[in-house]
């Protein structure tokens, strides 16, 4: 694969003149076939994205991870996520693209909730998952005086039928609304080097309280959950982008090259230089 200045990030891909509309509805067929398709990775900052594959099949990178895409499956891809497809050609289905504040307005929350659609996953289709996705195509496509509100109440309700679908994850490292919130702290401030002090700051709690939040949700010490998220960017950065391994920590707020390595290391079982090397063919 060919490396990059960096990870492209996109409102829809190829696309970065803003979002078109309150949630947006595409067929696989129309995008990917213009890429011949191939996906390339990339990542969306402020929209979560679900595909159904209706007939054909996808290879997916997912954080590096690959996965497959079958007839029948559906896939929900969180904000930041890197993701990147290799569909069969004549795939068909739906990709559905919701920005946050749509999801941000899903009621009643729960911590429950917030953790089944904080991470990617794939799973087996309902029937009430087609039939509502194929009700939010047909609303997509048609004018009306409160469009917007049906398309926001089938994307909640798409979003729940997820949530319903999906398998729980013992580990969520977001059971709570302050774990959201230091998750979005975390992505704004990598670059400024901030520790768990400052992250506890600006959350209105103690040092003490955001461990007992952080070890609660993920049995981590805030420090360590703050790391192993700087170093999943950084691995995303080493797989996706031919930025130098020491400007990577240079721009994760590390001011020694070396010390972001042995971190890197610690956590990674491998140097960033070997981490990268499998990414690079």
């Amino acid at each position: 694969m060919t490396l990059r200045a960096q990870i492209p990030q996109f409102d829809l891909f190829g696309e970065t003149g803003g979002f078109p509309d309150t949630v947006h509805c595409e067929r696989i067929w129309d995008r990917a076939r213009l890429h011949d398709w191939v996906i390339s990775p990339h990542r969306h900052a402020e929209i979560t994205q679900v595909f159904f594959m209706r007939m054909g099949h996808a290879e997916v990178q997912i954080d590096g991870q690959r996965r497959r895409l079958d007839d029948g499956h559906f896939l929900l891809i969180p904000v930041r996520i890197v993701h990147g497809f290799e569909f069969t050609r004549l795939s068909e289905g739906l990709v559905l693209s919701f920005p946050a504040p749509v999801l941000a307005a899903m009621r009643p929350t729960s911590p429950a909730l917030s953790a089944q659609l904080s991470r990617p996953v794939i799973g087996d289709a309902s029937a009430r998952f087609e039939r509502l996705a194929g009700d939010l195509l047909a609303a997509f496509s048609e004018p009306g005086p409160f469009r917007a509100n049906l398309l926001v109440a089938l994307a909640h309700a798409i979003l729940a039928e997820i949530s319903t679908l999906a398998p729980p994850e013992e580990e969520s490292a977001t059971g709570s609304a302050k774990m959201q919130a230091l998750d979005r702290l975390i992505a704004q401030h990598m670059a400024t080097g901030w520790r768990a002090g400052d992250y506890a700051s600006a959350l209105s709690i103690t040092p003490g309280h955001l461990t007992r939040l952080c070890h609660a949700a993920t049995g981590l010490s805030a420090s360590r959950y703050i790391e192993g998220k700087v170093m999943t960017e950084a691995s995303r950065m080493l797989a996706f982008t031919q930025i130098p391994v020491a400007e990577i920590g240079y721009r994760l707020g590390f001011s020694d090259p070396a010390y972001f390595s042995r971190r890197f290391r610690a956590l990674r079982g491998q140097s960033p230089s070997d981490y990268r090397a499998r990414f690079v063919g």
